[in-house]
């Protein structure tokens, strides 16, 4: 009898256990409230949009509303490779996109090593001043970072006004019409404006550095740059490995507002990637909703075996995933 009383008693929780357990499921309870609208706002606008993707199985053309009489099947995804006209077009753009996600892949580690020499200015009035000015540029937007370059390297800017006066050139050069180094220059325009923001990640792995360690290297006759090379380097390169593989998981997706706004008859053929050829071929002047949809679907699909790619590489060399 004894013996059932406790092994009944065990089952029932006693007073205070009982209040830690209802104050978990409350916390609980509101900090998934807390975080309700952003995946409201998740769900609206990057798992919504997903029922588009069906304007990809039919033969749409506006106004004409989808229905089972124009469904065309894998015809506009066989199109693709089928047609030598559109193979070539997505040879030449996947050729542009590579080339300039691999560019910024490349010098990927640029934010990483002005976020390192940036906190070594002991100066701090002069530290945040470089660090708002190089921030800023984030918040502007693309056209208005075009109408920059365009007085400053236009056939009118100042860049040629200048080298005029100085007697260096009597005719004017055109930079932004120039089709030579497209994608180093874009690369150049891209870092002016992300820099100092991809810098505050860093910054802020820089401040979670044990200050003992620096100290402790000081003692020992450690350098600025031992110190640099030994202890903030590697403190920070955990944080540079998993952007690195974010890159990499996005790495068909660079955007197409900085080269829809650059982009000009001169240099179209090397400036237009993945994502402003689907925008081109919705929108500007071809219609063909289906075959742009199509291209967005694989490019998608592209993006998650990259992720997934990343992700095992992640946990294979580091021993931890960062999803």
């Amino acid at each position: 009898m004894q013996k059932e009383k406790k092994a009944f008693g065990a089952g029932i929780r006693s007073g205070p256990e009982l209040s830690r357990v209802n104050y978990k499921r409350r916390r609980s309870l509101t900090e998934f409230l807390y975080i309700l609208p952003f995946l409201l706002l998740v769900a609206l606008f990057s798992y919504f949009p997903l029922y588009g993707w069906r304007y990809a199985f039919h033969d749409f053309v506006p106004p004409t509303p989808i229905s089972s009489e124009n469904y065309v099947g894998f015809k506009w995804f066989y199109s693709l490779f089928s047609n030598s006209v559109k193979r070539a077009d997505v040879f030449r753009v996947l050729r542009n996109t590579l080339a300039m996600s691999g560019i910024s892949l490349f010098f990927s580690w640029f934010p990483m090593v002005f976020a390192v020499f940036l906190n070594e200015i002991k100066c701090r009035p002069y530290r945040k001043f470089v660090q708002t000015a190089t921030t800023l540029p984030n918040f502007i937007s693309w056209v208005l970072v075009f109408s920059v370059a365009f007085n400053v390297f236009g056939s009118n800017g100042a860049v040629n006004a200048v080298l005029k006066d100085l007697g260096l050139i009597t005719k004017s050069i055109s930079f932004l019409k120039s089709s030579d180094h497209v994608w180093f220059r874009m690369w150049l325009w891209l870092t002016w404006k992300n820099a100092g923001w991809a810098a505050i990640m860093y910054l802020a792995a820089i401040a979670g550095i044990d200050e003992q360690m620096i100290e402790a290297a000081k003692v020992d006759g450690a350098t600025r740059m031992k110190v640099i090379w030994h202890i903030t380097i590697p403190s920070i390169l955990p944080t540079y490995f998993v952007i690195v593989m974010l890159n990499i998981a996005s790495f068909l997706s660079n955007g197409m507002e900085q080269y829809y706004v650059f982009q000009n008859a001169f240099n179209q053929e090397w400036i237009e990637v993945l994502d402003l050829y689907v925008y081109n071929i919705a929108y500007a002047g071809r219609g063909n909703y289906p075959l742009a949809t199509a291209i967005s679907i694989l490019k998608s699909i592209v993006s998650i075996l990259l992720l997934t790619g990343a992700n095992g590489f992640s946990k294979l060399i580091r021993g931890e995933s960062f999803i």
